[in-house]
């Protein structure tokens, strides 16, 4: 059983005296005209209410079935009307509905979903995320992916908070895990590649070896780079960007070689691109936690802001024909 609401976020406002639109951008807007009286039928898409009982109730305002009817299906194809199924409704406690009811509202309009993003927040609620590295960045990360609804983030071997007062008890990364211990649905690396480098390159190797989807992330020399997010044996890996940038600069393995346990200090990284990086990190996690395995902006090649620019860019890192990745099969 639905409940038909209109998406939250959404203002309804008039146009005229039979016009409505729903949302203010035309981006997102959607305008119905010659309701009249039929308006009222807009007041009752709250969720409270299941298909049956919003065109009872209507009929009891004097609005016909048919009508009500055609309002719900104009709406629905807008795009700007939720079938939110009760069940999902019931299992989220009314607290985590508060407290995700913007994310919620910005994932049912943002990826069109119909379920008021009961399904999106379902997944991050279930998924594991490990961020190895540390300072703002990773902080700023694991404390955007909390608020989003992931239900287990991990920065290096501490959970992050979830709500007010919890903390849980330490969890190993993927490399000292315990034998029972689940792999992470995602993993990113910030500082990459200092940071695999530090740990003896062997991070990568593990993600790949495990399956476990990564994302490479770094902000330093004042500039930010999301990407690539590696989906082992689908997508370019991190060795598949070494080899592209071996064959650019000759020079760059003995480059890479110099970089273990050697970092900028400090890492010419401000506020600002600290948390624009942060913010574009998360928002290709999510995206990637939200929508399983469609393409992602950030595989097969990197997101760029180079201070004192203001606009993200995109560079493309193909699989190498010679890495034992075999991506390179599978192009997306």
């Amino acid at each position: 059983m639905v409940r038909p609401a209109l998406k939250a976020g959404l203002l309804p406002v008039w146009r005229d005296r039979e016009t409505v639109q729903i949302g203010i951008d035309p981006r997102r807007a959607v305008a119905l005209t010659g309701l009249g009286g039929a308006a009222d039928v807009l007041r009752l898409l709250d969720g409270s209410r299941d298909r049956e009982q919003v065109l009872a109730a209507a009929r009891e305002r004097g609005v016909p079935r048919p009508v009500t009817e055609r309002i719900l299906t104009l709406l629905a194809a807008g795009g700007v009307l939720d079938d939110v199924p009760a069940a999902a409704l019931r299992s989220l406690p009314q607290e985590q509905r508060r407290r995700l009811a913007a994310e919620l509202a910005a994932c049912s309009l943002a990826r069109g979903h119909s379920d008021a993003g009961a399904t999106a927040l379902a997944r991050r609620d279930a998924a594991r995320v490990a961020i190895h590295g540390e300072g703002r960045v990773a902080a700023a990360v694991a404390d955007l992916l909390v608020t989003s609804g992931v239900g287990r983030v991990t920065v290096g071997d501490r959970r992050a908070r979830r709500g007010r007062g919890r903390r849980a008890a330490p969890a190993r990364d993927i490399r000292g895990r315990a034998a029972d211990a689940p792999l992470p649905d995602l993993a990113i690396l910030v500082g990459f590649p200092a940071v695999s480098a530090g740990q003896g390159r062997d991070l990568p190797g593990a993600l790949m070896r495990s399956g476990v989807a990564h994302l490479a992330v770094r902000a330093e020399e004042a500039i930010g780079v999301v990407g690539p997010l590696v989906r082992p044996g689908r997508t370019a890996c991190l060795r598949c960007l070494d080899l592209t940038r071996a064959g650019l600069d000759p020079a760059w393995p003995l480059i890479l070689a110099q970089l273990a346990g050697r970092a900028p200090d400090p890492p010419a990284c401000d506020a600002a691109l600290a948390a624009a990086v942060a913010a574009q990190a998360a928002a290709q996690s999510l995206a990637c936690l939200d929508r399983g395995y469609a393409a992602q902006p950030a595989e097969n090649g990197t997101l760029e802001l180079v201070l004192p620019g203001w606009q993200w860019r995109r560079r493309t890192w193909p699989p190498h024909p010679v890495c034992g990745c075999a991506s390179h099969g599978n192009r997306q």
